[in-house]
C-alpha cells in the first residue's frame, strides 16, 4: 500500500469510527493475508508475526478454514436447538482440565467469559469486591473495564475493586500474597464482601510475570477464606501457551474455581468460554437466567475443536515449551551486548523483555522501547509492548513458531537495538 493511499485510509478510518480505535505502529501496518507465522502485504512482503496469539495456531490453519467452511455450508444457528458439536467440544475440552472443573459454559468473546464469571463469583459469594493487579487488562464490557486499570490511567477506581501488585520477578519491590491479604482486610474494613480474585495466569498487561511457587495458591486461599473465588484468567496464557502445561494456573499448585478462556481456542473465530466446578455453575443457574445466543454455535465449536486437535496432533505445546526456551537463550545472549536489555523472562511462547534505561535504577527505557517495536516493523517483524511505562517487549506468537524464526527475530533485534546507540 503507498503511503499517499495508507494516509487516505488512515483518514477514512478517523471519520468513520470512533475515536477510542488504535493502530499499531508510527507507520500502520496493512496486511491482506496470513499464513502460519507470516503476514503479508498487498505487495506480497513477509512479516514475521511474533506478537499475534489469538491466531494460536498458525494464520489460517488448513483445518480450522476447513472446519469452518464445512460447518457453514451446513447450519449455523443459535444454542438453544440440540446440536452434537457443543457437546463433543465441551467433552473434549473437559478432559484437558482437573476432573474438578467438570462444567462449561461457551460465549463469543473473552469480556463475556470474564463478564460471567464474575456475575458467578459474585452470586456464589454474596458480595461485590474483585481483586486485581494494579495494570490489568480483562476485557471491554462495562463490568470489566471497570478492573482492567490499564485502559484508563488516571481514572479512580471503583469503589468495589482493590488493586494488588503482580509478583514482580525483576524488580521485587512488591509481596504478591500480602498485597492480596492487605486488599481483602481493607475491603471487609469498609463492608465490601470480597467476590473474587481475578487474575491472568502470565500477568501479560502488568509486564510479563511468573509468580514464584505456591503465591497464586496462598492469594487464591486468602479470598476463599473470605468467601470469595480465584478466576484464572487464561485468555492470552492458555491452550499450550506457556509450554510446560496446557494452562498458565497449571505451574502453580492450585486449582481455580473458575477459568476464563477467549479467541485463541477457536485461532481467532469468536468463540470463548467460562470453565469450572458444577456445583458453582448449578447454584448461578438456578437463581439467574443465563444464554448467549451464538456462544457455542455450531460453527465456533467446530473451530475450536479443530483447535484442540491440532495442538495434540501437531504437538504444540512442547513446540511452545522448547522454541520458547530456544528464544529466551538468544535474547539472553544479546542482553550481554546490548545495556538496554534488564531482563528476559516469561514462559513458553509468551516472553517479555523488559528494557531499562540503567540497570542499577531499573528506570524504564519507554521512549527505547517505542523505538524498538517500531524499528521491529521496519525490519519486518511485528512485536509489541507491554507494562505500566510500557517498556517490556512483548513477544507473543503463534505456537507453529519455529527455531529459524527465533534465530530471525533475534537477528533483527539485535540490528534494532544497534540503532538505538
Amino acid at each position: 500500500m503507498s503511503s499517499s493511499t495508507a494516509a487516505e485510509l488512515i483518514a477514512r478510518r478517523q471519520r468513520a469510527l470512533g475515536a477510542s480505535y488504535r493502530l499499531f505502529y508510527e507507520e500502520p501496518f496493512a496486511p491482506v493475508r496470513g499464513e502460519g507465522v507470516w503476514l503479508y502485504d498487498k505487495n506480497n512482503a513477509a512479516y514475521l508475526d511474533a506478537y499475534n496469539n489469538v491466531a494460536s495456531i498458525g494464520h489460517c490453519h488448513p483445518a480450522v478454514v476447513a472446519a469452518i467452511s464445512e460447518q457453514s455450508a451446513l447450519l449455523n444457528t443459535h444454542t438453544r436447538y440440540l446440536h452434537p458439536s457443543i457437546v463433543e467440544y465441551a467433552e473434549d475440552l473437559l478432559s484437558e482440565f482437573p476432573p474438578q472443573l467438570d462444567n462449561m459454559t461457551m460465549t463469543c468473546t473473552g469480556s463475556e467469559a470474564n463478564d460471567l464469571a464474575l456475575r458467578i463469583a459474585r452470586c456464589h459469594s454474596g458480595g461485590t469486591g474483585i481483586i486485581v493487579t494494579r495494570w490489568a487488562y480483562h476485557g471491554v464490557t462495562s463490568a470489566l473495564a471497570e478492573v482492567s486499570p490499564s485502559l484508563a490511567t488516571g481514572l479512580p477506581t471503583a469503589s468495589h475493586v482493590r488493586l494488588v501488585e503482580a509478583p514482580d520477578s525483576y524488580r521485587r519491590t512488591a509481596d504478591f500474597v500480602a498485597s492480596v491479604k492487605a486488599a481483602v482486610q481493607d475491603m471487609q474494613a469498609q463492608g465490601i464482601k470480597p467476590a473474587a480474585l481475578l487474575v491472568d495466569s502470565i500477568f501479560s498487561s502488568d509486564g510479563v510475570f511468573s509468580p514464584a511457587n505456591g503465591e497464586l495458591a496462598a492469594a487464591a486461599q486468602c479470598v476463599r477464606d473470605a468467601g470469595g473465588l480465584y478466576i484464572a484468567d487464561e485468555v492470552q496464557p492458555g491452550f499450550g501457551r506457556t509450554g510446560g502445561q496446557r494452562w498458565g494456573f497449571a505451574r502453580e499448585s492450585v486449582i481455580p474455581d473458575l477459568v476464563t478462556l477467549g479467541k485463541p481456542m477457536g485461532n481467532g473465530h469468536p468463540v470463548a468460554a467460562v470453565v469450572g466446578r458444577s456445583a458453582l455453575f448449578d447454584q448461578f443457574g438456578h437463581q439467574q437466567r443465563y444464554f448467549n445466543t451464538y456462544g457455542g454455535n455450531p460453527v465456533s465449536c467446530k473451530a475450536a475443536h479443530a483447535v484442540l486437535r491440532v495442538l495434540r496432533e501437531e504437538n504444540l505445546q512442547a513446540n511452545a515449551r522448547d522454541v520458547g526456551s530456544y528464544l529466551k537463550e538468544g535474547l539472553r545472549k544479546l542482553a550481554e551486548r546490548h545495556e538496554v536489555i534488564g531482563d528476559v523472562r516469561g514462559e513458553g511462547l509468551f516472553i517479555g523483555v523488559e528494557l531499562v534505561a540503567d540497570r542499577e535504577t531499573q528506570a524504564p527505557a519507554t521512549v527505547a522501547a517505542a523505538a524498538v517495536v517500531n524499528g521491529m516493523r521496519r525490519r519486518q517483524v511485528l512485536i509489541s509492548s507491554t507494562g505500566p511505562m510500557a517498556n517490556i517487549l512483548k513477544i507473543r506468537p503463534p505456537l507453529v513458531f519455529a527455531r529459524k524464526h527465533a534465530d530471525l527475530l533475534v537477528e533483527r533485534l539485535d540490528a534494532t537495538l544497534n540503532d538505538l546507540r
